[in-house]
């Protein structure tokens, strides 16, 4: 029998207890500074500040030429084209009487100009200029600081930076920015039952899934993935692996943690002097769910069924991970119809599958709960659209009511 079999069982934990003590004294983790081309999809960890003017300067918005409105309030009028100014090389004149400049989109205004004639109202000839329309002042140029000003605060810290953040940072004229550190999350497998995709199963084998839905999880949720492989049933291969996690910021074990005869994981922990603060958790999918902390580093044991791993991972460890992260990536949350009726809640808070179907007469939100919830089944978490959370004793629902769902973004 294992070694620690014999504690004594604890009461089932309620979902919020259980998260509380996970994210208790979390910290965001320190920064490190990338390159804007390092830096997409990371969390930014200090403020960004504009360093110029956008545009730096008053600019035309077209291509055309730039005037003085008090000469084009009359037209046709012929104007004499002074200069010319591409983008990149401003006409270092200034405007008189009757004189026009050549100008084209994102070039500097010249001097005494104060409003822009498209080409397709024009007519050159030579240096002359034919105007077709009447000018309006301040039409198609766009003032200085118009985007933004020199010392603005534009990028805020917790932002996840993706293709507009990055563009902009780089208009901010910031070529390095201050992001959290990416979580390392070391994952281990374990379970003689098990077998890695593209091995052939013994009769008594599956195939080992959860380790690489997990690695996605994480990744999508800004973490690094340190693989410690598929340990068999073997507390000394296990107590090794988890060493060789031991300078990550979380562990997550999958399987063979739950109290029994079979708790391997446990007895490897007990060997490397790691207590469990709780390893039961009133919920549904993920009852056995195990958390431990060594120094910095907080362990998940998550159960062996693909979809609980999945869901506790959705439940427990992306709040982690944003704490880690200093962001908030907190799923949505939005209202649905029930279709179908739903039995009273036992001590459990259940976390079921349902198909999200837009009706289209009412525009309403209809939630399909599919009919069988078991949690070794992945096809119906994959066809899932969200997550219909019931409290510990919910009372039961009938269809039609509105319910509150959790859209599945991973």
């Amino acid at each position: 029998m294992s070694a620690m079999s014999t504690e004594k069982s604890p009461a089932l934990l309620p979902v919020q207890e259980a998260l509380e003590r996970i994210l208790h004294d979390v910290a965001p983790l320190p920064a490190e500074e990338v390159p804007l081309r390092a830096a997409s999809g990371r969390i930014l960890a200090a403020p960004v500040s504009a360093r110029r003017d956008q545009p730096p300067f008053d600019a035309s918005s077209m291509d055309g030429y730039a005037v003085r409105c008090t000469d084009v309030q009359k037209v046709p009028v012929e104007l004499k084209v002074i200069a010319e100014s591409p983008a990149g090389h401003a006409a270092n004149v200034r405007l008189g009487p009757g004189e026009a400049v050549r100008i084209f989109t994102g070039s500097p205004l010249p001097d005494g100009a104060d409003c822009i004639i498209i080409q397709e109202d024009s007519e050159r000839d030579g240096d002359m200029v034919r105007v077709l329309a009447p000018g309006v002042p301040g039409r198609f140029i766009r003032e200085r600081g118009m985007d933004f000003r020199a010392g603005e605060v534009l990028l805020q810290p917790g932002t996840r930076l993706g293709a507009r953040q990055i563009n902009l940072a780089a208009a901010l004229n910031v070529p390095l920015l201050q992001v959290r550190r990416r979580p390392k999350v070391a994952i281990l497998a374990t379970g003689d039952e098990l077998v890695l995709p593209g091995e052939e199963p013994g009769p008594d084998q599956i195939i080992a899934s959860n380790s690489f839905g997990l690695a996605a999880f994480v990744e999508q949720h800004g973490g690094e993935v340190i693989d410690l492989g598929l340990q068999p049933d073997d507390v000394e291969a296990i107590a090794a692996a988890i060493e060789r996690g031991a300078a990550a910021d979380v562990l997550v074990t999958i399987g063979g943690a739950s109290v029994g005869d079979y708790d391997f994981v446990g007895d490897a922990f007990e060997r490397l002097g790691i207590a469990r603060d709780f390893w039961k958790v009133a919920m549904r999918p993920g009852k056995p769910l195990m958390f431990a902390r060594r120094g910095h580093q907080r362990i998940l044991g998550l159960p062996g069924n693909p979809v609980s791993a999945l869901v506790c991972a959705f439940v427990y460890l992306r709040p982690l991970m944003t704490a880690l992260l200093g962001t908030d990536m907190a799923p949505r949350r939005i209202s649905a119809r029930l279709a179908a009726d739903l039995p009273e809640n036992d001590l459990r808070q259940d976390y079921l599958r349902v198909r999200l179907r837009r009706e289209d007469e009412s525009g309403e939100t209809i939630a399909l709960p599919f009919p069988r919830q078991d949690s070794a089944m992945l096809r119906a978490l994959e066809q899932a659209d969200a997550l219909l959370v019931r409290p510990p004793h919910a009372p039961a629902l009938t269809a039609g009511e509105m319910v509150e769902v959790l859209l599945i973004d991973f």
